[in-house]
């Protein structure tokens, strides 16, 4: 008897998620507005932040991009997924963070500060490591891997496109956050939530017009994506009890490693992957579940109030999201 999931897993390969150039256009400008509203929640003195305590940046750094990747590539092949889906989920965590994890770890009374610094320099650091490290540990994984030689997706040209996506937009933010700190301060009281507003309805409206693949594919993708945003948020939790930050910080590294900027993931899947559904349907999955997740782990910390309360606060040079 033929396994029915087994059949799907096999076609969720040969899925094809087209949108209309106007809708891409509109979720891109999503993910542009995202990133400028990261940069205008980002001051100097973040940076300054950062020179102050340079190895809980490094190690939060390496554990997203080296650490959680390596073990993506290991749940990967436990799973046995296809080649599609493990490219989704490499995708994924191969991007920043959102300043989602900004919004989340203030309600979870974490450290604003470090969320907001460890956010502006993963979104620097992914502009040129986010296009080579799909390529390089995608390259582990055999069904990945020839998928990607199929589609002959060139590093580079993902590259530009994530100069376009996170550079133009994030320094243009910077610029308007340093010159012009009051206009700044009223526009990200709009930007941010009229960002998450759009994306909302697109994500609705996709659903809506692809509810009969959602229904289709979810059984297929669900256990992987359960698995590997859990994996993500207990590598955030680890990785600050091994820096030793106060409890504050460690619901700020938690939130900032679980929760990834599935926005530009969506992008660079429909963009490069346009022929392997598989990909942006995982990376809506992780989108649509690391929400529910992170406001879970947020509230309920937040009910919880941490003994260093001081460090929990923002700094006064840093403003709270949201």
């Amino acid at each position: 008897m033929i396994d029915p999931l087994a059949v799907l897993a096999t076609d969720i390969d040969q899925l094809s998620i087209e949108l209309g150039d106007g809708l891409q256009l509109g979720v891109k400008a999503i993910v542009a507005l995202f990133l400028f509203g990261i940069a205008l929640d980002t001051d100097l003195s973040d940076f300054r932040a950062v020179a102050r305590r340079p190895w809980v940046i490094v190690g939060g750094l390496v554990a997203q991009y080296a650490v959680v990747p390596a073990l993506t590539v290991l749940l990967t092949l436990a799973l046995d997924v296809r080649g599609s889906v493990a490219i989704g989920m490499i995708l994924v965590v191969c991007c920043p963070a959102g300043n989602l994890s900004n919004l989340l770890t203030h309600r979870a009374r974490g450290d604003v500060a470090l969320s907001v610094s460890l956010t502006a320099v993963s979104t620097l650091v992914s502009i040129v490591v986010t296009p080579l490290a799909v390529a390089f540990w995608c390259g582990f994984n055999p069904a990945a891997d020839d998928l990607l030689r199929d589609v002959r997706i060139d590093p580079w040209d993902m590259l530009g496109e994530a100069v376009l996506l996170i550079a133009v937009p994030f320094a243009l933010g910077l610029l308007i956050a340093w010159r012009r700190p009051a206009v700044s301060a009223k526009a990200r009281k709009v930007v941010e939530p009229a960002a998450l507003g759009l994306l909302l309805l697109l994500v609705i409206g996709g659903m809506a017009g692809q509810l009969g693949t959602f229904l289709t594919y979810i059984g297929v993708v669900a256990v992987a994506v359960v698995s590997q945003n859990a994996m993500s948020l207990g590598v955030g939790y680890a990785t600050a009890r091994a820096s030793r930050l106060p409890e504050a910080g460690v619901r700020a590294m938690t939130l900032e490693l679980g929760l990834r900027n599935t926005g530009l993931a969506m992008v660079l899947a429909l963009a490069f992957f346009g022929d392997l559904g598989g990909v942006a349907f995982v990376a809506a999955m992780w989108g649509l579940w690391d929400i529910v997740t992170g406001l879970t782990l947020a509230t309920w910390w937040r009910r919880r109030p941490p003994a260093d309360r001081t460090s929990a606060a923002p700094t006064s040079d840093v403003a709270p999201a949201g």
